[in-house]
């Protein structure tokens, strides 16, 4: 495959590309904004057909940490790297470990101003290798004093978030007996599968990995190949893998009263929003819904509540997307962009302050 994807339009304070002088890997880390603080954003390790993509994975990526922090109310700005990897690449342990100190020496180049956490395709036990080589990481294992796994806290906003989007669609909360099509039952996607699970929702769940289909098997979920899954009758469908599934067809074609899913810029291009609300889809926007891990890691290594306290803000997130939904109602605009004013607000009010104390 050689179709690399065009490269996002660039609003970032800096971006650094090198080449790991120990994994011989490309290495991207994108801080799109510090206006509200030190950027917190997760490290990604990928496979992509170009090293372009990886860096266009790392700009988009960033730049929807900015909205997503901002959203989310914390004093924290966007940022996230990138370990690009050429297809039918595999990369035994010595190297692996190798790409993780090369990203640690990357972040700790941005001198606080960046704070990476694990992402898709990177680990807990990545996040300590990193940790040998910049104190700039969040996310450790509990053995090592950090904060633990983030994919609970993500699963439970998401959650939450489908509460708040079945209330405004159904006028219920209660997800029992409600169809739900989750693509991508990776460790946010499984963990939200075993909770809707339990509580009666009737499921269609598909992965790239078809052993993922076993979990299936276990909550009694109709599997479907990949692929497919927008084409059966949802009450919500929840893209939970890979972003850029939305595209123009799939949304033509997407059978579902609403989306609310974990998955990173799963619309494939911005006027997705639009396509979706002329079909009369409701679109709960991905950078709020998936912002529980975000807010518990931050919170976390800011010892801000006990854990406890963390998770009762994490909840919350529901309560944001209903005034977003209800706001994009009132104003007769998509939650898209209602959420991107929220987000902007935040920002420029965080410019005002930074301006006013130089």
């Amino acid at each position: 495959m050689t179709h690399t994807m065009p490269l996002p339009e660039f609003t970032h304070e800096r971006v650094e590309v090198i080449t790991g002088r120990r994994s011989g890997l490309l290495i991207a880390v994108a801080l799109h904004s510090s206006v509200l603080g030190s950027a917190l954003g997760g490290a990604r390790l990928w496979t992509y057909p170009h090293w372009s993509d990886a860096l266009g994975d790392a700009l988009r990526l960033s730049a929807a940490m900015t909205l997503k922090n901002a959203t989310a109310g914390l004093d924290a700005g966007g940022g996230k790297s990138v370990i690009g990897l050429d297809e039918g690449t595999v990369l035994d342990a010595e190297r692996r470990r190798d790409a993780f100190l090369d990203l640690g020496d990357a972040v700790e180049s941005f001198g606080g101003l960046y704070r990476t956490a694990e992402d898709v395709g990177s680990t807990m036990d990545d996040m300590a290798v990193v940790a040998e080589r910049t104190a700039h990481v969040v996310g450790l294992p509990d053995a090592a004093g950090g904060s633990g796994e983030p994919a609970g806290p993500t699963s439970l906003g998401v959650y939450e978030s489908l509460r708040a989007v079945l209330e405004r669609t159904t006028g219920s909360a209660d997800v029992a007996g409600r169809r739900i099509t989750i693509s991508g039952l990776g460790q946010v996607g499984g963990r939200l599968a075993v909770r809707l699970a339990d509580e009666g929702a009737v499921l269609t769940v598909t992965d790239v990995n078809p052993a993922r289909r076993q979990l299936a098997g276990e909550l009694g979920a109709t599997w479907v190949g990949p692929g497919t899954e927008h084409l059966l009758p949802a009450d919500v469908f929840v893209p939970a893998g890979i972003g850029g599934l939305l595209t123009d067809e799939v949304i033509d074609a997407l059978d579902t009263a609403a989306v609310c899913g974990p998955a990173n810029n799963p619309l494939a291009s911005h006027s997705g929003a639009e396509r979706l609300a002329a079909r009369g889809i409701l679109y709960a926007p991905d950078f709020v819904v998936n912002a529980g891990g975000v807010i518990y890691l931050d919170q976390e290594a800011k010892q801000v509540g006990t854990r406890t306290e963390i998770m009762d803000r994490v909840a919350q997130i529901g309560d944001t997307v209903r005034r977003i939904l209800a706001d994009a109602e009132e104003r007769g605009i998509t939650p898209l962009a209602a959420a991107e004013e929220l987000a902007a607000e935040r920002l420029r009010a965080g410019a005002a302050e930074e301006f006013s104390l130089s």
